[in-house]
């Protein structure tokens, strides 16, 4: 961030992306979505006037489901909780919850300067994975962890698409909303579940327009040549 200006050019935008996702798991019986929050930083490569290549890694982003049942718990490799420690009571909510590095490499179009729509594949490195089990029974908020990262397998693949608007053509903060689709089994062995996910997401320029004044700074210095001199 602090060289952003470096790593910007007429061809390269360089900035932070961040925002909101709620995601979900299909195949199980839980299909409720939680919102969590993702962080990252991304490059905006400018092909042609309008077709730019977008990619960056979301470094903190998660995805997950809600609200799951006994059976998914069984799919998920984790015990049933209760605040005293034993495993025979279902009260509470569980939620599968999985950290990726998400990278996308999407293909941008410029419909006009501002609106703009992208696709292309989406790449996940699972770091760590955990069934969250809550419960506010009694005035007493309880908030247990199980690790199950060795029952999730450590690649994601699939699809995402969006639309957006760019606020400015250089330097310009955007806002987006995608969507991604995997198509890698979740869960080790079951291969009805895949992970889904709706982003609303804001990328912010680093050093962009800081580049281009320096840029045109320098191109408004011009250099004498030979006919200047004798003239």
């Amino acid at each position: 961030m602090i060289f952003g200006d470096k790593l910007n050019s007429p061809d390269l935008e360089f900035g932070i992306e961040g925002g909101v996702n709620w995601p979900s798991i299909s195949g199980l019986d839980a299909s409720n979505r939680f919102s969590t929050f993702n962080l990252g930083f991304y490059f905006d490569f400018t092909v042609k006037e309008k077709f730019h290549i977008y990619t960056g890694v979301l470094v903190k982003s998660k995805l997950g489901v809600n609200e799951l049942s006994e059976s998914d718990l069984e799919a998920a490799g984790v015990d049933l909780i209760t605040p005293d420690g034993t495993y025979v009571d279902s009260e509470g909510i569980y939620s599968q919850k999985i950290n990726y590095f998400l990278v996308p490499v999407f293909a941008r179009y410029m419909i006009t300067k501002n609106v703009f729509v992208e696709a292309g594949p989406e790449f996940g490195l699972r770091y760590k994975a955990w069934v969250e089990y809550d419960n506010d029974g009694d005035h007493i908020d309880t908030t247990i962890k199980q690790y199950n990262k060795n029952s999730i397998n450590p690649i994601e693949a699939g699809v995402g698409a969006g639309a957006g608007y760019k606020m400015d053509k250089i330097g310009g903060m955007s806002f987006a909303v995608k969507y991604f689709q995997g198509f890698v089994n979740v869960y080790k062995g079951n291969s009805s579940t895949k992970n889904n996910s709706l982003f609303l997401a804001v990328t912010l320029p680093i050093g962009a327009k800081k580049s281009l004044k320096e840029r045109e700074s320098k191109e408004a210095v011009k250099i004498p040549t030979t006919s200047d001199l004798k003239s």
